[in-house]
């Protein structure tokens, strides 16, 4: 299937959409706190995705996912379910994902977050997997190939002896969650799909602290490293611009001058 290329009306859509997932993981940082819950997060989230700005948590019921967020805690990759039983405790790092529908249109999203305090070694993976999105982001433009993009963050990755999840990747985004083309953290520089202006996809690098390899829990959501050892994520939903890249997800934290 063709990579679709989004009209300035398409665009405006987005964005808006992409702002709305921003300002709910700007909020929900206050609540990360040890004693609470990943299902009172997903609260939180979900009453003010629906009641204060009145859009659709793309999460809830997507492929049968019971819950508005993901919560992706410690060795969990991503797609953690909220739950009343996994209670946060200080030193813990989570991933929380968002997206969000506003008139049929999508934004993707997640950051990490600490919980108290934590191990050096915890926060130095969760900086680096930053740098991986940033870095990947940065080339972004029109001419690059998705193969620059997935080589540039595999590099910077295992220049600090982490290794990128194979199994799970970016992806187009638009008027449906997951669209054309697949966005891999990994690759060969000069290869795969050229990009051009008005493609609208998520660079997401999940890096794991060991190995690459993953395992999918009894529930068919949760992904966990197979190592047992922390793995961190960031996200963002993105636009190929004329002369760059717009990222429509940028909280008011992040200044992006590519």
């Amino acid at each position: 299937m063709p990579v679709k290329l989004r009209t300035p009306e398409q665009i405006a859509k987005m964005r808006i959409a992409g702002q709305l997932a921003a300002e709910v993981l700007e909020l929900i940082g206050q609540y990360v706190v040890p004693g609470v819950s990943t299902e009172e997060l997903d609260r939180i989230c979900h009453d003010h995705i629906v009641n204060q700005q009145k859009a659709i948590p793309a999460c809830l019921g997507y492929r049968g996912f019971p819950k508005s967020i993901c919560t992706s805690v410690n060795q969990v990759v991503c797609h953690g379910i909220p739950s009343d039983k996994k209670i946060l405790k200080k030193g813990d790092i989570i991933n929380i994902d968002v997206t969000v529908i506003k008139n049929d249109w999508y934004g993707d999203t997640s950051k990490m977050f600490t919980v108290g305090d934590v191990p050096e070694h915890a926060q130095r993976l969760i900086n680096v997997s930053q740098e991986c999105l940033y870095k990947g982001i940065a080339l972004v433009k029109p001419g690059v190939r998705l193969g620059d993009i997935g080589h540039a963050i595999q590099k910077h990755a295992e220049a600090h002896y982490y290794s990128v999840v194979r199994d799970y990747c970016g992806h187009g985004i638009g008027d449906e969650f997951h669209q054309e083309p697949q966005v891999l953290h990994y690759g060969k520089a000069g290869t795969g799909l050229e990009l051009k202006e008005g493609m609208t996809f998520t660079i997401e690098p999940m890096v794991n602290a060991g190995r690459h390899q993953t395992k999918l829990k009894k529930d068919d959501w949760t992904v966990e490293t197979k190592d047992g050892r922390l793995s961190s994520q960031w996200e963002h939903t993105m636009l190929v611009t004329k002369e760059g890249v717009e990222v429509f997800t940028a909280r008011q934290e992040e200044t992006f001058n590519f």
